[in-house]
């Protein structure tokens, strides 16, 4: 592994963690263009190359998510209740998500990726509020959300947050909290996307070296090393700064992200 690609792993993990910490979001709208960036310099065999991406990403979120929610526990803004009775609805359709995920091609795989962001993006930057009034739903509601957050953040391996903030933030849980609790939200879709996607990927031809099944461990590693660093700076990010503004800023970015995306698709 030379000295810049090991700068490129260090720099996209503290951005992802710091991420993670401040919003919630996982890192994986982070971590995934820039693992696919590094394994086409690689050369990598482009029939795997969205789905290693994915794995790796999911369990590098394992990692982050656990040095962020240590951190939002911290701040008191970790809501166990509702991890409690979403988790095993996040279990099952992140599971069962990562079947077929590993099924589709890998240009479906991308343009999901790319939609998603661009979702995620615009609801950044449109700040949309809740209605007043609006609870969480009951114990089969969020059962049901739970299995749609799974099984999104297992096709674009991300940690969840993207969608379990706003839909938190929607039943009028405080912003705080929705990302402190997405934060606790992001491990257990991380273990189950990870063990989805190393099983799915051990019969897989023409892995590169040092691969289990669907995740690359040098990048994992690489990837890892700095995200738990900074995840804890990013909480403190949150809980001081105008998060409105910094929601704005991180639109933007993704949408510069999309469009390197797309223009990468079309060539």
């Amino acid at each position: 592994m030379t000295a810049s690609l090991i700068l490129v792993y260090l720099a996209a993990g503290a951005t992802a963690g710091f991420l993670a910490g401040l919003l919630g979001v996982g890192g994986g709208v982070v971590i995934v263009p820039i693992l696919m960036f590094i394994f086409t310099t690689l050369h990598f065999p482009a029939l795997h190359m969205m789905h290693l991406a994915i794995g790796t990403s999911l369990a590098s979120i394992m990692f982050t998510s656990l040095s962020s929610l240590r951190a939002h526990h911290a701040h008191g803004a970790v809501r166990w209740d509702i991890v409690k009775r979403i988790t095993p609805g996040i279990l099952t359709g992140t599971l069962s998500g990562t079947f077929f995920a590993s099924r589709l091609p890998a240009g479906l795989l991308k343009g999901l990726f790319v939609l998603f962001v661009l979702y995620v993006a615009t609801q950044l930057l449109l700040n949309l509020k809740a209605r007043p009034g609006r609870e969480l739903p009951g114990m089969l509601g969020m059962s049901c959300m739970g299995g749609i957050i799974g099984t999104v953040s297992s096709f674009v391996g991300i940690g969840g947050g993207a969608l379990s903030v706003p839909f938190m933030t929607a039943c009028n849980i405080k912003v705080h909290q929705a990302i402190g609790t997405s934060a606790a939200l992001g491990f257990p879709i991380a273990v189950a996307g990870t063990i989805g996607y190393a099983l799915n990927g051990l019969g897989a031809s023409e892995l590169p070296s040092y691969s289990l099944g669907y995740i690359h461990l040098p990048s994992l590693a690489g990837m890892v090393i700095a995200s738990t660093a900074f995840a804890p700076y990013g909480v403190r990010a949150a809980h001081r700064l105008p998060v409105a503004t910094l929601k704005k800023i991180f639109a933007l970015f993704l949408y510069l992200m999309c469009a390197k995306l797309l223009i990468g698709m079309t060539l």
